[in-house]
C-alpha cells in the first residue's frame, strides 16, 4: 500500500482512510485514487468493517489537483480511457457500508467533489472549500453535477459550480453540504464517534439497504414504496429484527448476526 494513503482499522469495525501527503496539502493523485477505491472495495466485502471514515493529515483534507506540473496539469489525455471521475473504479456510494468524510481542512476541486459521493460530511469550520474547476478552464468533476444538487438544491449548486467561488466550513453547514461544522481538531473525533454509533447501534444489512435506497437516481414515490415493502419482507422475521427489539427492551447494545455478504437481497443490485 502506498504511503500516500494510510489505512487503519479501529474497533468497533471502523476503517480509517487517511490522505497522507501533507507536503502537497494532500493534492490528489492516481495512487490516492487507487488506494481509496481499493479500501472501499475491501470495506464492502468484509463483514468486520461497518463504517469507513476518510480524512487527511496536516492542515488540508485534499487540495485537489497537483499544480506542480504547471499548465500541463490539464493537458489532453493520451488515451480514450480518460475518466473525469477518479473514483470510477468503485464509488463511495457503491459501498454497502456508510462512508463519512471527515473534512479536517481545506478541500478544493476534486478534493471536495469526491466527498459529495460520501454519505455524511463533517467539516472544519475554518476550512477553505471550493469547486473551482470552471475558474481553471475545465469543469467540475466526480459526478458533481449530480451529487451537489441532491445535497443543496439546484439553485445553490448552480451558484457553487458556476461561480467557482471559495467558501468556508460554516457556509457548507448552512447550505446543507455538511451535517456538522466543528473546529478542525474535533472533526476526526466526531466522525469516529458517529461511526461508532452506526457500527454498534445499526443492523448491517438494514443500514446497507437503506443507503442503497438513498442513492437511487430519482425513483418515484411509488417505486420507493414498493422497494421499501420488498425490503421489509426481506428483513422482517429475521434474527436481527428480533435482536433489535430485545436489545432496546433490555437497554443494552445489540448483537447483530446478519451480514451483507451472506444476507444481502441480490435482486436490489439487479434493478
Amino acid at each position: 500500500m502506498t504511503d500516500a494513503v494510510l489505512i487503519e482499522r479501529q474497533d468497533p469495525g471502523i476503517l480509517i482512510v487517511t490522505f497522507n501527503q501533507p507536503h502537497t496539502l494532500n493534492a490528489f493523485s492516481t495512487d490516492m485514487a487507487t488506494a481509496l477505491t481499493n479500501a472501499l472495495r475491501t470495506a464492502d466485502s468484509d463483514d468486520a468493517i461497518r463504517v469507513v471514515v476518510i480524512t487527511g493529515t496536516g492542515s488540508a483534507f485534499c487540495a485537489g489537483a497537483d499544480f506542480s506540473k504547471g499548465s500541463g496539469v490539464f493537458a489532453a489525455p493520451a488515451t480514450e480511457t480518460f475518466s473525469s471521475d477518479p473514483l470510477d473504479d468503485f464509488h463511495p456510494w457503491e459501498c454497502r457500508k456508510p462512508v463519512i468524510a471527515a473534512i479536517n481542512g481545506h478541500a478544493v476541486g476534486v478534493g471536495l467533489t469526491m466527498t459529495l459521493q460520501c454519505d455524511i460530511r463533517i467539516v472544519a469550520e475554518e476550512a477553505k472549500l471550493g469547486i473551482v474547476q470552471n475558474r481553471r478552464g475545465v469543469l467540475p468533476d466526480a459526478h458533481a453535477h449530480w451529487t451537489l444538487p441532491r445535497l443543496v438544491g439546484h439553485g445553490r449548486a448552480a451558484e457553487i459550480l458556476l461561480t467557482g467561488k471559495m467558501f468556508c466550513g460554516a457556509d457548507a453547514l448552512s447550505w446543507g453540504l455538511a451535517s456538522e461544522a466543528l473546529p478542525a481538531n474535533d472533526v476526526l473525533d466526531r466522525a469516529l464517534e458517529l461511526a461508532t454509533e452506526i457500527a454498534v447501534q445499526t443492523a448491517p444489512v438494514s443500514v446497507g439497504v437503506s443507503k442503497r435506497l438513498l442513492w437511487m437516481s430519482a425513483p418515484s414515490p411509488d417505486e420507493i414504496n414498493e422497494l421499501e415493502r420488498k425490503l421489509h419482507l426481506h428483513l422482517m422475521g429475521t434474527a436481527d429484527s428480533r435482536e433489535g427489539i430485545r436489545a432496546f427492551s433490555e437497554k443494552r447494545d445489540p448483537e447483530w448476526s446478519l451480514s451483507p455478504t451472506a444476507d444481502w437481497p441480490q435482486w436490489l443490485d439487479e434493478r
